[in-house]
């Protein structure tokens, strides 16, 4: 099958969408459960097992990377030390599709790039089945999460018209998809992993994703044209115009990362919190804390149908709101969600036992704060970015996840030496101040976008 397919014709459909938009959702369906599914049992199974005397040192490089973390931040805790390598691992996840949409732009075009990437993490996932080769699958993980990311949401971008108004709900769609899969990852993975070992969860992720390259290479053929060799064209070319498009893009990246911030320690953190200060049971059922990911996935799926058509509703009405608005209000929401565990904290620290939905309700608002943040982020870079480099800029859109995530990662470290409310009010107003500062940049960066 050659990489080098015809971007579909009209014709091809899917529910009024090109028919890549199909094979790209689905293909995100089974990356993302891949991925989410080792996360629902990384902090657990390190800090239970991996990092513990008799099981790290049998981990290739680890005891000279704790050296190497240590000699930057002192001594670390089994506790801080998991946290800086969830910290730098779903950091540099994001970082690394900087480089992917350079090579997919540039080098390689973006089909190649992408199914490089995709086996590189069916075999790094492969290999956090067996613990010496920890390190060296997280690496392999890295690498291949850099050559998809940025480049399949490229090519989603790349199935449309630049004014085409099906954009922003093709972008709602594909993360619907990604949803699905972080909805299933931790129900299948995490209780695989917590019932009968972490191994055997890494490696239900692992047949995941192979699911998802196959998914891919049979659908190739309805992928756009790579923008490394446009068929007819020459290749587009960055122009002075495009500089004030770039800088407010950065700005608003930039003040994307506070609600990234927040957001990301319900990965990390979280997990041990709930397992420490709130009762799991549901109707006598002892719910296993690896669930609580899930909410996330499913209130994203539930909410998603239902956020685009309240959207439609308030286009209909002429008071639809922009891509800047809907940014700002994320920011607000997950504030609201932080402080459900503010408040479930503060009845544990008066000898209560906050149930399962002070956690729920926390994952209910910045699920909604995340349809306001994310899709809305990667469809105004797919809109405003200059042709010439749409890859690079979506993978200038991930390294804020890096950001984002990496510092989630660093301020984990304190979570040990904070009151467990102090903790999560810190992250409350750390969202809301990206929003009240995109909110106070508004009409500049409104105007530099070009945005109604």
């Amino acid at each position: 099958m050659s990489l080098e397919s015809e971007a579909p014709g009209p014709s091809a459909t899917f529910m009024g969408h090109p028919r890549g938009l199909l094979f790209l959702s689905f293909t995100e369906v089974w990356e993302r459960f891949s991925f989410y599914g080792m996360q629902a049992l990384l902090m657990l199974y390190m800090v239970d097992q991996a990092l513990t005397p008799g099981h790290i040192d049998d981990i290739l490089g680890m005891n000279a990377f704790r050296g190497v973390l240590e000699g930057v931040f002192g001594p670390l805790s089994t506790q801080a030390f998991a946290s800086q390598i969830f910290g730098l691992y779903t950091g540099i996840v994001y970082l690394t599709p900087v480089v992917g949409g350079w090579l997919g732009d540039q080098v390689l075009g973006q089909k190649r790039t992408v199914m490089i990437g995709a086996l590189l993490m069916a075999l790094g996932h492969l290999l956090m089945a067996f613990e010496a080769s920890f390190l060296i699958a997280m690496i392999l993980l890295v690498l291949g999460s850099g050559c998809m990311k940025g480049n399949i949401s490229a090519q989603v971008g790349g199935l449309y018209t630049r004014d085409d108004p099906k954009r922003t709900s093709a972008f709602s769609i594909f993360n619907l998809a990604i949803n699905i899969g972080g909805f299933a990852a931790p129900l299948a993975c995490g209780t695989i992993g917590e019932l009968y070992g972490w191994h055997y969860g890494f490696g239900l992720a692992a047949i995941g994703m192979l699911i998802g390259v196959t998914i891919y290479a049979l659908g190739i053929r309805h992928m756009p044209a790579d923008t490394l060799k446009p068929k007819g064209h020459d290749r587009p070319k960055l122009h002075a115009s495009d500089t004030p498009v770039l800088l407010a893009l950065g700005v608003v990246l930039v003040l994307g990362t506070f609600y990234g911030v927040a957001y990301s320690q319900e990965f990390n953190v979280f997990n041990l919190w709930a397992r420490s200060y709130t009762d799991l049971h549901i109707f006598g059922f002892a719910m296993p804390v690896t669930w609580y990911p899930s909410f996330d996935g499913l209130f994203i799926v539930t909410l998603t149908p239902l956020a685009m058509r309240y959207w439609a509703w308030q286009i209909g009405r002429g008071k639809g709101t922009n891509d800047l608005t809907k940014i700002g209000w994320s920011g607000l929401m997950g504030a609201v969600g932080m402080l459900s565990l503010v408040a479930a904290s503060m009845i544990a620290a008066n000898g209560g036992s906050p149930g399962v939905g002070w956690g729920a309700f926390c994952f209910f608002m910045f699920a909604l704060g995340f349809l306001y943040n994310w899709p809305t982020t990667l469809a105004l870079c797919s809109r405003v970015a200059p042709p010439a480099i749409s890859g690079l800029i979506m993978g200038v859109a991930f390294l804020t996840a890096f950001v984002s995530n990496y510092a989630a990662g660093w301020i984990g470290g304190y979570y040990e030496k904070m009151a467990p409310q102090d903790f999560w009010l810190m992250h409350a107003g750390i969202s809301a101040a990206g929003s009240l500062l995109t909110f106070a940049l508004y009409r500049p960066l409104k105007r530099a976008l070009s945005l109604k």
